[in-house]
């Protein structure tokens, strides 16, 4: 039975140099170095087999990546942007840079600040005071308790962390002794 070859790849002499650039420098994010090494064997003439055993990876992976290659340089699209990732599906950002940093600003804040009767901010009252101060339409508690995780905010310890604990002044020490007998 015939075995079926991948389609040849032919780069051109800039492509190629531009690939081992992208391959030697050590700036290069592991990812698109992997996939610049991929099109570099598939120059050579290895197949898929042959290429995931050189560099450690499925044939599946070498695969995507050559026909990715050759979809795009029909395209005439730069080099670099050849390794980069697919667009992936999904809803854009629920929340604005902004909008998160007002969370943290008003985090950092006392509650009495904003007339809040309580002594320590909790995600339900964050919440509730972003939709107050119309910062955001609706937030739930939960999100805004993963987002002050992700900056290692704690508005629950906020009297530990903005304020350093009193220290002894050293004219207001009391100078009473004590005998043991």
């Amino acid at each position: 039975m015939p075995r079926l070859a991948p389609s040849p790849l032919h780069l051109a002499e800039t492509e190629r140099s531009q690939l081992e650039q992208v391959v030697k420098r050590h700036s290069t994010p592991q990812q698109i170095a992997l996939r610049a090494s991929i099109i570099l064997l598939a120059d050579e003439g290895l197949n898929h087999r042959d290429i995931g055993r050189e560099l450690n990876i499925s044939r599946d992976m070498a695969r995507l990546w050559r026909n990715r290659w050759f979809e795009l340089s029909q395209k005439d699209i730069p080099v670099l942007e050849r390794l980069v990732d697919a667009p992936r599906p999904g809803g854009p950002a629920t929340f604005s840079l902004e909008q998160i940093l007002q969370l943290f600003a008003i985090a950092c804040e006392k509650p009495e600040t904003y007339g809040r009767p309580i002594s320590h901010w909790t995600s339900r009252e964050l919440a509730d005071e972003m939709i107050k101060q119309g910062i955001v339409e609706r937030i739930s508690p939960r999100h805004v308790g993963r987002l002050m995780d992700e900056a290692d905010l704690k508005p629950h310890q906020s009297q530990y962390w903005l304020n350093p604990p009193p220290t002894l002044n050293s004219t207001k020490r009391s100078k009473t002794s004590v005998r043991f007998t």
